[in-house]
């Protein structure tokens, strides 16, 4: 699925490597052998899976940053001379951009603007950078409650601010792509894409409003579950589905900068976008002891009720398709989240679930 020697010592510039994702993301690439730069804020919640994996040590230069400060992203880029950066900086929840919206578009969306400049600038001074990619998500849709998946010629919005502001970047990324990043200029050697994936889920997320972490956080302190919104379907995928696609797609970028840079769904397979309550039950059937959720009216803020991804355009043009069902992602995260209550190394652990899952991909 990916190519070894092709990551092999690639200089990666990654935003929002301390957060879950991010975390992923470089323990991927640090199995792939490339060398990575990452920039985000410190990690946000406590415990959280950079921390827990010490993955420090196995980048190449860790800087805490704000990608709301451009003139700070600028130099970060300038001194890592990479040759692809890959932008997951976010402020990435709902609920909070409904707290403080400011913020989430002063992040979203200057942000990604300050990312882009970075680039730009380093270009202008001769740094080989081949590969942008912007990481946003499936909630960029102007969100319809169709039953079928959205396609990447669908209509941006959002109604939460977050979502609107992940639209938002989608556009800046666009507006700079045909403004200054044109792969038929300069040679066609600068390709820039931007990344849609699906709710994503996988151990060491510990991010408070996201199911999963909820679900966990309350199995672990034997506490019952509380669903607010039993009924809403959403693209599950495990984080590594996500995560490999990204890197297939540097990969094409790298390859034919025009032919890619363009933006691109990744998903499950359609028969795993499944309801919130369903996710829960099987949740606590797979941690047994007693575990069990309730349901609650009291849902502070809107939130879609369908949301589902159409992911022919990565399937068909890529090679890439999902590895894992929804069943296999959901053992994963009992795998990890049993190894965690064990104290075991979880930097262990998460290797060998991306190699179990690599392998997979290459059979």
């Amino acid at each position: 699925m990916l190519d070894n020697i092709f990551w092999k010592n690639k200089r990666v510039f990654l935003t929002g490597h301390t957060g879950f994702k991010g975390s992923w993301m470089c323990l991927v690439l640090h199995a792939l052998g490339a060398q990575v730069t990452g920039y985000a804020l410190a990690p946000q919640t406590k415990p959280n899976l950079f921390e827990l994996c010490n993955l420090e040590s196995v980048l190449h230069k860790h800087i805490c940053g704000d990608i709301r400060q451009k003139e700070d992203i600028t130099k970060a880029v300038m001194e890592a001379r990479p040759d692809i950066v890959i932008h997951m900086a976010a402020q990435p929840l709902v609920g909070m951009s409904y707290l403080d919206p400011l913020t989430t578009y002063e992040t979203n969306v200057m942000g990604t603007v300050h990312v882009l400049e970075a680039v730009r600038t380093a270009a202008l001074a001769r740094v080989p950078i081949r590969t942008v990619i912007n990481v946003t998500t499936d909630k960029c849709y102007e969100n319809k409650e169709w039953p079928w998946g959205y396609r990447e010629v669908d209509l941006l919005g959002g109604h939460d601010p977050y979502s609107n502001s992940k639209a938002c970047s989608e556009l800046v990324t666009a507006g700079y792509r045909q403004s200054f990043f044109r792969s038929d200029a300069a040679g066609g050697k600068l390709g820039i894409a931007t990344a849609r994936a699906g709710n994503v889920i996988g151990g060491g997320d510990w991010t408070c409003g996201r199911l999963i972490p909820d679900l966990i956080q309350s199995l672990l302190n034997k506490d019952k579950v509380v669903l607010r919104n039993p009924r809403a379907i959403r693209p599950w995928q495990h984080v590594l589905e996500s995560v490999c696609g990204y890197l297939l797609l540097a990969e094409k970028l790298w390859e034919d900068p025009q032919r890619y840079s363009s933006s691109w769904n990744f998903g499950p397979e359609p028969r795993d976008a499944k309801t919130v309550e369903w996710i829960t039950a099987r949740m606590c059937e797979k941690w047994g002891a007693h575990a069990s959720y309730q349901i609650t009216t009291d849902s502070p803020f809107h939130e879609a009720t369908y949301l589902k991804l159409d992911c022919a355009k990565a399937i068909t043009q890529l090679g890439w398709r999902p590895r894992w069902s929804l069943e296999q992602a959901l053992d994963a995260i009992m795998e990890w989240t049993r190894a965690y209550q064990q104290k075991k190394d979880m930097k262990e652990i998460c290797l060998e679930q991306i190699d179990h899952y690599l392998k997979e991909g290459a059979s």
